[in-house]
């Protein structure tokens, strides 16, 4: 085993494991002190679990020497989100009111991780209760981008897709309520996946059968992102979305064989009105012609109708005033000033606009529908330009190419929220660079749970390309 073990995908280090070419104790060691050499600079991590770490690498070397059957992921390092649920290891939804949370049990997802044998090195940072695009907070400060500390990492989701960019662990457990997977993915250049509804059950949501919010995977290849899938799928009791509905092969369907003759894909740059940057335009018509030398065919689509923040806005806040309002009250002068904003914009959202929002999300779910009647996938760019500034405000103006805009969301992820809304899977995938170096992203979304075509089609546009040996300096 040559190189540096913390650059190669949790794909290849099964294989080096389970061939004793490399040892889970070396592996963790390795991505411990890489961890710890980055984030004085990335600033990724609010928790690193070292100690723990290692004992769970010295049982997973223990387990491969004795011959003992061993999971999908064993001896593979992961990160989760902060704001998931580990049990025995400190949580606190970058939230300064639960910097000492430490949660009884695991999150669904983390604790199938776990049963495949994944070693949990350290949570990553999130904004408080993963609410808005930018990954800072009072508990932990900024965290900067993966290929350039001038930028955002993006978020909710900043800490784990830049600990993936970065190198430090292949998989990471993120969440995903209005883009969180996937804007950071975009922003650091790597693949993040929101599923459909109900393929991985969502264990700490309150209300599960309005709820819109999602536990992801986060990774820099698609092949990595099925194995996180194929660990994190199937039904459980405490989500009802999930019952019943099937795993498909996600490991073996991702590999990349064979074209995408026969299949079409509806495209869209923007919704009417919309901004984009010059460079995310001509990337993402470099993106269709890829696709169109795969085979597919390709047929633009009409956004009107999909300018819907405002309806996401209203059940999202509806649901964080309902969650925080006690909390705001009592530990007011310990969130921070972005956060207490946007619970009290929720004070204005009546019941009777909640319930409107709801039937309004239903018909987008039936529009969306009827384009995947169409077509068999959409495409769209993720986000209309590359990383925000580092000191970015969310309540700020957003700059596209010169231009300045009153609202980050609807100007800078108008195509990430729609999905929440519909439970159709929607992948970011590294798409290609900016001039001055930023990862820009595509993002595919599929039929309804069919979430394993959606990564079939992935992972033949990340192989028509050479992106993946790109690396942040």
């Amino acid at each position: 085993m040559n190189g540096d073990p913390c650059l190669l995908s949790a794909t290849e280090l099964r294989g080096l494991i389970a061939g004793k070419r490399i040892s889970p104790v070396e592996l963790t060691r390795a991505v411990l002190a890489r961890a710890e050499a980055l984030q004085p600079e990335l600033n990724c991590f609010i928790t690193l679990c070292g100690d723990e770490a290692l004992a769970a690498a010295r049982e997973a070397e223990r387990k491969l020497m004795a011959g003992e059957p061993l999971g999908l992921l064993h001896g593979v390092p992961v990160t989760v989100k902060d704001i998931v649920n580990t049990k025995g290891v400190k949580t606190t939804f970058g939230a300064v009111p639960f910097k000492n949370n430490v949660p009884t049990e695991d999150a669904v997802a983390v604790a199938r991780l776990r049963s495949e044998g994944a070693i949990l090195i350290g949570k990553t940072t999130t904004p408080e209760f993963g609410s808005k695009c930018l990954t800072d907070s009072p508990l932990f400060g900024r965290t900067r981008n993966a290929w350039d500390a001038c930028r955002s990492s993006g978020g909710s989701s900043g800490g784990a897709a830049v600990a993936v960019a970065s190198g430090i662990a292949p998989l990471a457990i993120a969440t995903d309520g209005g883009g969180s997977t996937r804007i950071p993915a975009a922003c650091n250049g790597v693949v993040g996946l929101k599923q459909s509804n109900g393929v991985i059950p969502h264990s700490q949501a309150l209300d599960v059968f309005g709820n819109q919010t999602y536990v992801t995977p986060t990774t820099r290849t698609v092949a990595d992102t099925a194995l996180m899938m194929q660990a994190m799928s199937g039904e459980d009791p405490c989500d009802p979305w999930s019952i019943a509905v099937p795993v498909p092969d996600f490991i073996g369907t991702a590999a990349p064989r064979g074209d995408l003759r026969g299949l079409r894909i509806l495209y869209c740059l923007t919704p009417p009105g919309r901004p984009v940057s010059a460079e995310v335009a001509a990337s993402f018509k470099a993106s269709l012609d890829r696709l169109a030398g795969l085979g597919a065919e390709l047929e633009e689509f009409s956004g009107e109708g999909f300018d819907i923040e405002p309806i996401w806005r209203a059940i999202n806040h509806t649901v964080w005033r309902t969650r925080f309002a006690k909390l705001a009250a009592e530990h007011g002068d310990e969130l921070s000033e972005a956060f207490l904003k946007q619970l009290a914009l929720a004070s204005e959202v009546s019941g009777v606009d909640y319930q409107e929002a709801m039937f309004a999300r239903t018909a987008l779910f039936r529009r969306v529908q009827s384009l995947l009647a169409r077509g068999h996938l959409l495409a769209m760019p993720t986000l209309t330009r590359t990383a925000l500034p580092i000191k970015q405000d969310l309540f700020g103006s957003i700059e596209i190419d010169g231009r300045h805009f009153d609202s980050v969301r609807p100007h800078w992820f108008p195509w990430t929220m729609p999905f929440n809304m519909t439970g159709h899977p929607a992948i970011s995938l590294p798409s290609g660079f900016a001039r001055d170096g930023l990862p820009i992203g595509l993002q595919l979304v599929g039929r309804f749970r069919d979430d394993a075509e959606l990564l079939r089609v992935s992972a033949l546009f990340e192989a028509s390309s050479d992106l993946l040996s790109r690396w942040p300096a």
